[in-house]
Parts: structure tokens; sequence; C-alpha cells
């Protein structure tokens, strides 16, 4: 039996830093405030939102929603985006993506400004995380990854570790994350060849594919500690959701595992607030 490796006692640790600091900010006259733009509303959107608020509301933090339109034009959207990001109260940005297929998403995340982008939606920021600038955000998912590592003392330098994914929201990010703790980094993805010998090989397993179940028995070896990074529909259990690594199956073999759900994705939100105090903190030379 594996040690379940959950996301309930990191937030916790997080949230009692972060109280701590925010009381800090408050005997100055500064209050993290975090600002959600949303179009239209999504039921999956709607529901981080609620996480979020009461992330933000657990530490002290202030938040504020502005929402539009699903039909908002793309020069309206712009501006929108613009004013929230010159709103000297907002210290970080949420913006929820993908956003509606008549807006170029591309253009108005780039005018998110790099200090207050806290899910890392910018490609400047991106660029920043990839040159080992922290002052730039990476986004919430792998840098929940790495709280997890930490808060578990999980070493991670010299280590083998084998990354299934390569996405911008998570795979390519986490990777770079690792490298910063000197872990040696494989980055696979669905056209790796011989995808469960590499993956058996490695120390750490971080599984970001986005198919669910997908990282089985043949994945993976005795002694690992696999970190699942998915949050997919169970195709067996309708309304259920489960990760990218089939834990009925791994749980037995490897040494640690995160859970789905309860696991790394019950981290987001307080990486996401923990980024907003960061930036609050940067935006007044603290």
């Amino acid at each position: 039996m594996a040690e379940n490796l959950k996301g309930k006692p990191v937030v916790g640790a997080i949230k009692d830093n972060l109280s701590q600091r925010v009381e800090a900010l408050k005997a100055k006259g500064i209050t993290p405030k975090l600002g959600i733009i949303r179009v239209g509303a999504r039921p999956d959107d709607l529901f981080y939102e609620g996480g979020a608020k009461k992330t933000c509301e657990s530490i002290g933090m202030t938040y504020q929603v502005f929402e539009y339109p699903e039909d908002i034009a793309q020069a309206a959207f712009e501006q929108a985006v613009l004013d929230v990001g010159a709103n000297k109260e907002i210290n970080g940005i949420l913006m929820f993506a993908p956003l509606p297929k008549h807006l170029n998403e591309k253009k108005i995340r780039s005018l998110i400004p790099v200090e207050k982008d806290v899910d890392c939606m910018n490609l400047g920021s991106a660029g920043k995380v990839f040159a080992d600038d922290e002052t730039g955000f990476p986004p919430c998912t792998p840098t929940a990854c790495m709280e997890m590592l930490k808060y578990y003392n999980i070493p991670l330098k010299g280590k083998k570790v084998v990354v299934v994914g390569r996405s911008l929201v998570v795979g390519k990010p986490v990777a770079m994350l690792l490298m910063r703790e000197h872990a040696t980094i494989t980055i696979c993805h669905s056209r790796t060849e011989n995808l469960p010998e590499v993956c058996a090989a490695a120390d750490i397993l971080v599984a970001a594919i986005g198919k669910a179940k997908m990282i089985n028995s043949s994945y993976v070896k005795p002694g690992q500690i696999v970190i699942d990074v998915g949050i997919n529909q169970d195709p067996d259990n309708p309304g259920k959701y489960c990760g990218d690594v089939d834990f009925p199956s791994v749980e037995p073999i490897v040494e640690k595992i995160t859970p789905v759900p309860g696991g790394v994705g019950s981290v987001t939100t307080i990486v996401l607030c923990k980024h907003t105090v960061m930036a609050c903190e940067m935006q007044h030379n603290l």
C-alpha cells in the first residue's frame, strides 16, 4: 500500500503562512486583492471561482469578480482587461480560459500585466519562468505539484523525474520548476517510444497527459513516487472524476502517490492566493 500524498495538510500549512503575511500587509494598510475575469458562466469556471473566493476569505484577502457577457466584442473585452490591469487595488489577475471562439485569446492574454499575472496567462510570464526569473509566476497547477513535493520532504536533487505531458499549462513549466531543484528531467508525450519503460525508469513520475487512467501498472515500479496532475471524467463511473493514473493498479506497487480528487488539484486555489500575496508584496517593494 502506497502512502497517499493528500493535498489537505499542504493547503493548511500554506494557509497558516499566508494568513500571517496578509496580517502583516494589513498592518501597513494594504489588503491583497485578486481580480477574477470571467466571460459567460460555464459551470466549471463558476465552481473554481467559488473555491477561489472561499480561499481568499479564509486568509483575509479580498477579491472582485469582473463578469462579461459571452458575446462581448473583441475591442470591448480588450479595454476591459486593460482596465482591470490598470486598477491599482488589484494585485493579481485570474482570467478563465478558454475564451469564446470569436475572441482572439492570444492577444487578450498578452494584455494581462506580467506583475499581476498570477496564473501565467501571458507569454511574458512564461518567458520569466523559463529564464528562472522569480518575478514571473508559473501556472498554479505545476506550482501546486512543487508545494506537495516540498511539504512531504521528497528529495529532488539528482533524482530522475519523468514528466508525461508537454503542455504550456503543466508539462513544460513543471519541468522548469523541477530543474530549479536540480532534478534530472525527461519530458514525454503521446509519441514517445517505449513510454511504459521510460516511465518505469523514473524515481518520480509526474502524469499530466490529460487521458483518464492511462498510466497503469506497466508504467511504474516499486519505490516510485507518482504525482497525478490529471482531472478527467471517469469513464467507468459517470459523474465521478479520476486522474491520468489508473489508481487501483498503480497504488499497490509504488511507494507514494497523490490521489484524485484530493491531491494536486486541491492545492491550486491556495497557490493562486499565494501568488497574489507575493505579487502584492512585490508591488509594494516589501
